[in-house]
């Protein structure tokens, strides 16, 4: 048993990113104590922006409450939904955010959202000093990967039926908050040919 192992509070943002990391290497008091310095709170509006095209990535973006969508925007206009994140996931752009270049992509909040974030030299600080932050960062991003290259290799070879169905069983507790034509976008469909399959599936 650990004996420094801090107390958790539930209702407190930060003590959530802390129930959060212990899912992996748990955090001792020290830990907790920097988590809680260098992570600061944002409430974002529904619609509002973590970031947008052309700008710095400079955050990285823990989800204590809400929804957010990252995606791009072709020339013709057209936006085109990479990734979705709800409750105790992570979104940012990472090329952005590690490579200090202006981003391509969008992050915008789908509904009323609560986050905490870290900037980049802070993240790294926690990196170089305690190990266990760069052990745990380094499954979320494994985990982010392969759900990445899962995701490609359903656009080469599985039919609009079987992507919705892996987006359900990816993403079960978002398929009732996220408005069709944004997992429309996501799946690479039309709206319509999304409520078919939805039709065909209930049936």
């Amino acid at each position: 048993m650990n004996n420094n192992k801090a107390s958790v509070n539930e209702d407190v943002p930060t003590e959530q990113l802390i129930r959060f990391f212990n899912g992996y290497f748990a955090l001792d008091k020290k830990e907790c104590e920097e988590v809680v310095r260098l992570f600061s709170q944002r409430n974002i509006r529904r619609k509002g922006f973590l970031l947008q095209e052309g700008d710095f990535c400079r955050h990285y973006f823990f989800i204590v409450s809400g929804c957010f969508k990252m995606f791009a925007v072709d020339p013709s206009g057209k936006e085109h939904n990479l990734q979705f994140a709800a409750e105790n996931d992570w979104i940012s752009d990472l090329h952005s955010f590690y490579a200090h270049e202006p981003s391509r992509m969008h992050i915008e909040a789908v509904e009323p959202s609560v986050i905490l974030q870290i900037q980049h030299d802070d993240l790294l600080y926690l990196f170089v000093n305690y190990h266990k932050f760069d052990r745990n960062f380094r499954i979320i991003t494994e985990r982010k990967y392969i759900n990445f290259q899962n995701r490609i290799l359903q656009n080469i070879s599985s039919t609009a039926e079987e992507r919705y169905i892996s987006f359900t069983s990816e993403y079960p507790e978002l398929v009732n908050r996220i408005p069709n034509t944004q997992i429309a976008s996501y799946l690479g469909i039309t709206p319509e040919f999304l409520s078919k399959i939805r039709k065909k599936i209930v049936t």
